[in-house]
């Protein structure tokens, strides 16, 4: 009897040292990290080009307005409003009547300055040789002296004088200064002009033109690099125009201007672009589309695995052990739907691309490995 109690005795020990066991190993088992599931991707490099567009205007790298500058009446216009010129080619023709009368007379008081000038030369000569032997007074060959001085001052005059008449004359046609484009006449034929009045057109030129835009002053160093780099895509500066289609021409950047502005805080720069069909027209706004540091070969991940916290970016890394850490990373462009990371990540590393919200530092997770979403 006293066997039978121990034996009964003894089972009860082992059944609640057994029931104990399982108990903690429930336990444990509810205190080990649940790993969370997640999706993921590797990261990967990818060919990209990113832009940066700034408003801009077209400028024509030469204008002018062309003003009379004589008075008189126009008499002849030469050319068509709105009509492509060369270099040296008649505008406008002014009155030409007075001008050309005061260029001859000019040109008369020039001639006759010219035979006084020779008659009083031989005069003195002949006077020289007679004083060398007494034949006449010393005086007399002063006074002719003298008046060969005269003479050559009248000489002087009266050529300047032609010179004045002949510039005249040669305002009364108005000829274009460079090769362009001339706007609409603002005269007609008939009109009375004076000196500087009034504007009689405007002359722009077509090829190259220019193309002005605006840059904050935290980006000049980038844009010193671009005027001395040789580094540079072909493509580095385009333009977009209304409708958003792209100008066929590349540009070159040529100028930066040489203060920031005060109220401002921009600089100003300008780019060259050829214009053989005049597509791009004085005075037309457009965006300058300038490739930034992020273009070539680059880390590019999907934005929706980016996370925000207190001005910075990062991500979850995933290691070799599925555990997550946070990456704080250097952000570039946004390309669509992903962004460029100028630095934090490397090639073939795992990151979380969807269950973002579940995660913490350090956290276990059971990764879904999805294809590219580049």
């Amino acid at each position: 009897m006293k066997t039978q109690y121990t034996l009964m005795t003894l089972a009860i020990v082992l059944l609640g040292i057994s029931a104990c066991s399982d108990n903690q190993a429930a336990v444990q088992q509810q205190m080990a990290p649940t790993a969370v599931a997640v999706k993921a991707i590797t990261v990967e490099r990818k060919q990209v080009s990113a832009i940066d567009e700034y408003p801009a205007s077209v400028v024509p790298k030469n204008e002018v307005e062309l003003r009379p500058q004589i008075s008189g009446t126009i008499t002849n216009i030469f050319i068509q409003d709105g009509q492509t010129i060369k270099k040296g080619q008649k505008l406008y023709e002014i009155d030409r009547s007075k001008y050309l009368a005061a260029k001859q007379q000019a040109e008369a008081a020039v001639a006759i300055a010219e035979s006084n000038l020779a008659r009083i030369t031989k005069d003195l000569e002949r006077y020289v040789r007679l004083s060398e032997k007494d034949a006449i007074a010393k005086q007399q060959v002063d006074y002719a002296k003298a008046d060969l001085l005269s003479t050559q001052s009248q000489l002087a005059s009266a050529k300047a004088q032609l010179e004045s008449a002949a510039t005249d004359l040669s305002y009364t046609i108005v000829t274009a200064p460079f090769d362009g484009t001339i706007g609409i006449s603002q005269v007609r034929l008939g009109a009375q002009v004076s000196p500087g009045q009034p504007l009689l057109n405007t002359l722009s030129s077509d090829n190259p033109i220019l193309v002005n835009f605006s840059i904050s002053e935290r980006e000049i160093p980038r844009f010193n690099r671009l005027m001395k780099g040789t580094d540079t895509p072909d493509s580095l500066f385009t333009i977009s125009l209304h409708g958003g289609s792209i100008y066929p021409f590349v540009g070159e950047l040529v100028t930066i201007d040489r203060a920031v502005g005060r109220q401002t805080g921009t600089i100003n720069l300008r780019v060259k672009f050829d214009n053989p069909n005049r597509d791009l027209i004085s005075g037309m706004t457009v965006s300058m589309r300038v490739i930034n540091q992020d273009y070539g070969q680059q880390v590019v991940i999907p934005y929706k695995a980016v996370t925000e916290q207190m001005g910075e970016y990062f991500v979850y890394v995933i290691d070799d052990e599925n555990t997550v850490t946070q990456r704080t990373l250097e952000l570039g462009s946004l390309l669509g739907g992903n962004v460029a990371v100028r630095s934090g990540l490397k090639p073939g590393e795992k990151i979380v691309f969807e269950g973002i919200q579940k995660l913490r530092q350090g956290a276990k997770v059971a990764p879904e490995m999805l294809p590219s979403q580049l």
